[in-house]
Parts: C-alpha cells; sequence; structure tokens
C-alpha cells in the first residue's frame, strides 16, 4: 500500500474509512493508530467494527485497557494505551493478540500506539490529524518492522 492520505470532513467520514479498512484485513492484522485527543481514534475503530460485523457498541477501553469483541467476520481487540507508562504496557504481553497466542486470531487496534516499547513485525499505522481549519485527515501507511 505504501503511504496513503485521505482527506476526512467530518466524523461520518472517520468511520466510513474504518469500515473501508476492515475489509481488507485479515486474522492477526494489527493497526496501530495515533492522533491527538479527538483525533478520531475510537471513531475510525467503531467503524472498523462496523466493517467486520460487530453490532456491540464500541466505546473507548481507556479505562478497561482492552475490549473485546467476538461477534464479527473476526475477532477485534480494542486496546487504548493513553494513561499508560512503557514498563506498564510491557506487562500487557500485547503479543498475545497479535500473534494470537492466547486469544482466536483477529484485529488488533492500538490507541496511543506511539506508547508501545516494541511494534508488532507487520502494522498498518494510521495517523489522523486535526489541520488548522478543523478539516482532518488520515494517512495511512503499511509497515514492517
Amino acid at each position: 500500500m505504501g503511504e496513503k492520505i485521505i482527506l476526512l470532513a467530518n466524523e461520518w467520514e472517520t468511520r466510513k474509512l474504518g469500515e473501508k479498512v476492515a475489509q481488507d484485513l485479515n486474522p492477526n492484522s494489527v493497526i496501530l493508530l495515533r492522533g491527538n485527543l479527538g483525533a478520531g481514534k475510537t471513531t475510525f475503530i467503531q467503524g472498523l467494527g462496523a466493517g467486520l460485523g460487530i453490532e456491540s457498541a464500541i466505546s473507548s477501553p481507556t479505562f478497561t485497557l482492552i475490549n473485546e469483541y467476538l461477534e464479527g467476520r473476526l475477532p477485534l481487540y480494542h486496546i487504548d494505551l493513553y494513561r499508560l507508562a512503557p514498563p506498564e504496557i510491557k506487562q500487557l504481553h500485547l503479543q498475545t493478540y497479535w500473534e494470537g497466542i492466547e486469544v482466536e486470531a483477529g484485529i488488533t487496534a492500538i490507541e496511543w500506539s506511539e506508547l508501545l516499547p516494541h511494534l508488532p513485525p507487520h502494522y498498518l499505522q494510521v495517523d489522523l490529524i486535526i489541520n488548522d481549519d478543523d478539516t482532518r485527515q488520515a494517512i495511512l501507511k503499511d509497515k514492517v518492522k
């Protein structure tokens, strides 16, 4: 895929982008999201869930850390690292999600991924940016470590 820049006029378009991305995901896919508070990370993941056929309400796991949605085409593991320090993140053993070791192989979506102490071997990085004129853009990059 390389790098793709997509302009997003509103929250609905951010959600629709998540739905579209979900169509191309395979088991053990990892999406690392970055962006300021309010940039649309959870909205993107809500779209991702809809694209996977998940009907449950998807909310940010800021305090629960990890929300698991198992009813879609693939399970969705939604992780939020916002309030954690790298040593605490390391203790979560997040690789068990993207390697499908102790859980069913699914999609791992991580908010505040810049806090990860180590990256998975392959992932889609999604940077959500609020521009000065309040328009938004998403930068999608397929990455291999």
